[in-house]
């Protein structure tokens, strides 16, 4: 799935609600054919039955009524509120009213999120209502009066298809006051749910920096949930988890700004719509400043409405306990037993110098983590969201720290021999005798570690990384005192080493089979790496794996020629040769798609290559999934480019008669609509399905690109 950075896709101010021509009754000119005749009444069109209501038969001279349009969707259709989200376009309707009849503006319900693959709409499912206020001036006559309107709109499924109805509506003009009608029904139900000011008492206030807007809502009550629509289309990353933390009176919501925005909004004006108390319009100003990353269990509430934060020093005791527990993950137990085991070599030495070991653990340990939360504060400060294990966002480091234990794992398992204390710390550093290497153990624990969450861990740390720095670095300096107390409590009781059985042949046994936990941790760092790329994991993953082949030849030199320069360079050099193989990132060149257009289409099918077609339009969200997640994947580029297959983009975002042709031809009514011409003067067109996935695509390349009579034709 490609990454969703592009998900402010680009909106376009008019649609020209425009289609074809005889699958849909239209004219010679292949624009819509607008249903019905303006008379009472729902009018059906394709996939969706419009009507005009009110709440009452009649409206009182110098009097209101409110009215309303109600669209209803076939299953699996849909249609879009007024920010329609990454593409799409709201209803709107024009009205041809009586003399002395008004009407106010289509107001929205608030939406429901409809996602399609990376993507996110805001829009309606099933039915809807948008409400209309009608004002009937004093100087109307009694009597009755015909209401007209034309209404448009864009429905969409797995394709889109844009729509447009003449519907009307009879009401009866009398002599006021009427008693208020009660607001049942489609419209009634809409005026319900419509979003209403912030009432006194409530507030609302926001705060961005380069990645995040924090939205805080005050309403004098602790909110277990909310959800923000923005009226702007280009404030928010649609598609991104709004992170909703509970508050005593209200609630904070985290939103991801657009990946595709420059400059910070100025203000914000949105919908919010909270689970038990309705929704509500706001708009506030968007003051710049640093946005603390959303507790990790923002979303996970809980249901005995008491509040469930933690405490300082209970954030405290539960990274000691985790850290504690840390050592027994499979990323941090064999550093700890190997450096156990160590105890026993290094039992001739007095007390001072065996706790001098244990100090010296521990420090490297605290270090590193201090070094940990400093880049943490740093990048949170410049707005990036991080957690514990950052660094796995990294494919450089996922690679690196990937090829460092599976050659560890080569090492324990007798492939070759660096030393007891060298594989203990996995590195040269941690081979210096004395005190040194035992502090650079303490790095190596720590590195081990980032990729592991102990149990209790995670509530300390996603407290940790919301605090004030000072308070931050206590909660990580506990983290780090916990994995680093079971040594350094083995140094500073010596005797206890009594109870670790005596060193013999069972130690180099155990070191083999301690090799395995440690090629386990190898392949989950392989499937890492290949979830961070988003078309291609499987060609990085092997990338990786061919990085261990590599090194496993290293380590052959090592063990076949122990202790001789020659092997040594030997290792060195193919080391280098492994690590460049998955950090390597060639550039990918994009393909370049030209405009559909008659003359373009002649001159491509001139060129004897296959040629591709893509229909397609800024409001179609399955364009967009399309395009993003299968079109502009490497796999599918690559075998375009192969084929040499010819690129055309029929854009109908706004209407255009050649490209509504060259639809009706392929017997389509909407986009997406995708089509291959085999190469040859006389071909039959290959329509492929709407909604494509790359294993679609990568047939029907290989099938087309053949040239007429070497292949069987594609399907109409």
């Amino acid at each position: 799935m490609m990454e969703r950075r592009w998900s402010g896709v680009l909106r376009l101010a008019g649609l020209a609600w425009l289609t074809l021509a005889g699958l849909m009754g239209g004219s010679a000119q292949g624009q819509i054919v607008e249903v019905g005749n303006g008379g009472p009444g729902p009018v059906k069109a394709n996939h969706v039955t419009a009507e005009l209501t009110a709440l009452a038969p009649q409206i009182a001279i110098g009097g209101t009524l409110q009215a309303g349009l109600v669209l209803t969707m076939q299953e699996g259709w849909h249609v879009y509120w007024i920010n329609a989200g990454d593409s799409g376009e709201p209803p709107e309707i024009h009205w041809k009213l009586p003399k002395g009849m008004t009407a106010g503006p289509m107001q929205f319900p608030p939406p429901s999120r409809l996602p399609l693959g990376p993507l996110m709409d805001f829009g309606y499912e099933d039915s809807v209502a948008f409400p209309v206020l009608l004002t009937a001036s004093p100087s109307m006559q009694p009597g009755k009066a015909h209401l007209d309107a034309h209404v448009s709109w864009l429905v969409c499924s797995s394709v889109c298809i844009p729509g447009k109805a003449h519907l009307g509506m009879d009401l009866k003009v009398v002599k006021g006051p009427l008693p208020a009608p009660p607001a049942v029904g489609a419209v009634g139900t809409a005026l319900s749910e419509l979003p209403s000011p912030l009432s006194d008492g409530m507030s609302a206030s926001a705060v961005t920096d380069a990645k995040r807007i924090l939205v805080t809502l005050k309403t004098g009550s602790r909110e277990t949930g909310a959800q923000i629509y923005p009226y702007d289309s280009e404030v928010i990353d649609n598609a991104a988890e709004q992170r909703v933390e509970p508050m005593a009176d209200g609630a904070r919501v985290w939103l991801k700004r657009a990946g595709d925005s420059t400059s910070a909004p100025q203000t914000l004006h949105a919908v919010v719509e909270f689970p038990d108390i309705g929704a509500f319009d706001f708009t506030v100003p968007v003051t710049q400043g640093v946005v603390p990353a959303p507790p990790p269990t923002a979303q996970k509430t809980p249901d005995n409405g008491t509040e469930q934060s933690l405490t300082a020093f209970s954030a405290i005791g539960l990274a000691f306990l985790g850290g504690l527990l840390l050592n027994l993950m499979p990323c941090v137990f064999p550093v700890l037993f190997l450096k156990g085991l160590s105890l026993l070599h290094s039992a001739s030495e007095d007390r001072t110098r065996q706790r001098a070991h244990g100090w010296m653990y521990t420090a490297g340990i605290v270090v590193s983590f201090w070094a940990i939360v400093a880049v943490l504060l740093i990048l949170r400060a410049g707005g990036r969201a991080l957690g514990w294990g950052f660094q796995l966002q990294s494919p450089g480091f996922v690679a690196v720290l990937a090829a460092l234990i599976f050659f560890l794992g080569l090492s324990l398992a007798g492939q070759f021999e660096l030393g007891l204390s060298l594989t203990s710390a996995g590195g040269e550093l941690a081979g210096k005798p004395g005190l040194k290497g035992s502090f650079f153990t303490g790095v190596l624990a720590t590195v081990v570690a980032t990729p592991c969450m102990a149990p209790l861990m995670g509530a300390a740390v996603g407290f940790a990384l919301v605090q004030q720095a000072w308070l931050t670095f206590v909660v990580f300096t506990s983290l780090a005192l916990g994995l680093a107390f079971p040594f350094l409590a083995l140094t500073m009781q010596p005797q206890w080493t009594r109870f670790l059985p005596r060193p013999g042949a069972w130690m180099e046994t155990l070191k083999q089979l301690v090799a395995v936990p440690l090629f386990a941790t190898a392949i989950w760092l392989c499937w890492v790496y290949g979830r961070l790329y988003s078309s291609d994991g499987i060609d990085h993953m092997a990338l990786l794996l061919s990085c261990f082949l590599v090194l496993a030849m290293a380590g052959w030199a090592l063990g076949r020629w122990p202790a001789r320069w020659g092997s040594t360079l030997a290792a060195v050099v193919l080391i280098a040769v492994a690590l460049a193989l998955p950090l390597h990132q060639p550039a990918v060149d994009k393909l370049v798609w030209k405009p559909y257009s008659d003359a373009n289409f002649t001159a491509a099918r001139a060129t004897g290559d296959p040629v591709f077609i893509d229909f397609t339009a800024a409001w179609c969200l399955s364009c967009q999934v399309n395009e993003r997640a299968v079109l502009e994947s490497q796999e599918v580029e690559r075998e375009l480019a192969k084929n040499h297959m010819q690129l055309l983009k029929a854009d109908w975002t706004h209407y255009d008669p050649t490209i509504t042709k060259q639809l009706a031809s392929l017997g389509r009514s909407g986009v997406p609509t995708y089509v291959i011409y085999p190469p040859g003067k006389v071909s039959n067109a290959d329509v492929l399905p709407e909604l494509l996935t790359k294993q679609i695509v990568l047939k029907a390349i290989k099938t087309d690109a053949q040239p007429m009579g070497s292949q069987t034709a594609g399907s109409n």
